[in-house]
């Protein structure tokens, strides 16, 4: 009987043991120097930063995301924190109403489910029917706890629903992509979302841009061939985006190697006929809106409202938005426009971009993905990131440093194939 209690004891200590070390965080520390340049340490420290600093900017923007300028001021005053949100529950935006300072929307999931998609890539050549899949993989899922949800009560019905509703949009493109339905997908991506330039690749192109660290123009390459749900030029503007995040993933990487990899030009923007090349017009924008600005205050060190250099930039942002804010042209004008202004300062480019309004959740979504990626995890906002992690995970049931730790592990794997 002592020997087969023994037994037991050394079975269950040799369980906990197994669990305590697939549970333990993965050993980063070495100074092994991976091709982007970067030791494995940095490259988490990259990765985690493009994670957590586009929630902290998803997170900073959705109290008021969509809001005009006055309202924001109104209800919050001048933003430069973290705040609770007090809004309804929607699809698109919180899954759960009242969320407390930290909570996260759509924006900070799709970094997620691309970060997933990236986890089933085996090569540097991503496979955009593998994306399509994914996304409406995903979708199934969300009908199967649908159709799961059992009760009366209305509830479970709503979240599953917004759950299910979130998606949506997205699978009727993705299913005839994935079935190699040339005329059903050309029909659906003309109706997405009404059939409007939204920003949908830049939801989730710091995400791809983290794929290919250190290599931009590879990085701008494979966001192009992903970016199935774009129309037009917002394609163009998703590929930049990754590869303002890949560029940012080097070494000593300045501020003029970052614009540097705006320009880059794979697919022949450039030799538009009569039109040009768009997103190169709204670089040019965001150049000449900064430099004027600084005419007015050559490097405000506190942003507010009251400062003239900022009261230009919003006013020339605003004579040149779109019929909606989540427009892609918009979303990328004022993510560039921010970084410029502030120097690419992280906390003020969030900052700038939250008190503007508009589409103020992904904007700073957006440009927090990039800067965060530029600068790593450990030079954000102390507070910021840890409540961000911890609120995003207990709450929504993302976990950004998991995530980041099985991202990080596959990237090393890839590099050793």
């Amino acid at each position: 009987m002592k020997k087969l209690a023994l037994l037991l004891l050394s079975v269950l200590a040799f369980s906990c043991s197994q669990q305590d070390s697939e549970n333990a965080a993965p050993d980063f520390s070495t100074e092994v120097i991976t091709s982007s340049g970067l030791t494995e340490a940095a490259l988490y420290d990259r990765v985690l930063g493009m994670l957590v600093g586009s929630a902290l900017g998803d997170a900073m923007g959705a109290p008021t995301e969509m809001w005009t300028r006055d309202a924001i001021q109104l209800e919050y005053g001048f933003v430069e924190d973290l705040d609770s949100m007090v809004r309804e529950a929607s699809p698109e935006g919180i899954w759960k109403a009242n969320l407390p300072a930290g909570g996260t929307t759509d924006d900070t999931r799709w970094k997620n489910l691309a970060v997933d998609y990236l986890l089933t890539q085996k090569s540097e050549s991503l496979e955009p029917k593998d994306f399509a899949s994914h996304i409406f993989k995903t979708y199934e899922g969300s009908l199967t706890k649908l159709k799961a949800t059992e009760g009366t009560n209305v509830e479970p019905f709503e979240n599953a629903l917004q759950e299910a509703n979130w998606l949506s949009e997205w699978a009727k493109v993705a299913a005839p992509y994935r079935d190699a339905n040339l005329g059903g997908y050309a029909d659906s991506l003309s109706k997405f979302y009404g059939g409007e330039m939204v920003c949908a690749g830049l939801l989730y192109a710091p995400a791809i841009g983290s794929f290919f660290p250190g290599n931009p123009a590879k990085a701008y390459q494979e966001a192009y061939r992903i970016s199935i749900f774009d129309l037009g030029y917002a394609r163009d503007l998703a590929a930049l985006a990754a590869a303002l995040t890949a560029s940012g993933m080097t070494p000593n990487a300045t501020k003029d190697s970052l614009l540097a990899s705006l320009r880059l030009d794979p697919e022949g923007y450039f030799q538009s006929r009569l039109v040009g090349r768009t997103s190169h017009k709204l670089l040019k924008d965001a150049l000449t809106i900064v430099r004027e600005a600084k005419k007015l205050d050559s490097l405000p060190t506190r942003l507010s409202l009251d400062n003239p250099a900022l009261k230009y930039a919003y006013t020339e942002l605003d004579r040149r938005q779109q019929d909606m804010p989540f427009h892609a042209g918009e979303i990328y004008l004022q993510a560039i426009t921010a970084m410029l202004f502030t120097d690419f300062d992280f906390q003020g480019t969030l900052t700038f971009l939250t008190n503007y309004g508009r589409d103020n959740d992904t904007t700073a979504s957006l440009a927090g993905g990039i800067l965060g990626a530029w600068v790593g995890y450990d030079k954000l906002p102390a507070a910021d990131r840890e409540r961000v992690i911890r609120v995003t995970r207990d709450e929504l049931g993302i976990d950004l440093e998991k995530q980041a730790q099985r991202y990080t592990l596959h990237l090393l794997a890839q590099e050793k194939k």
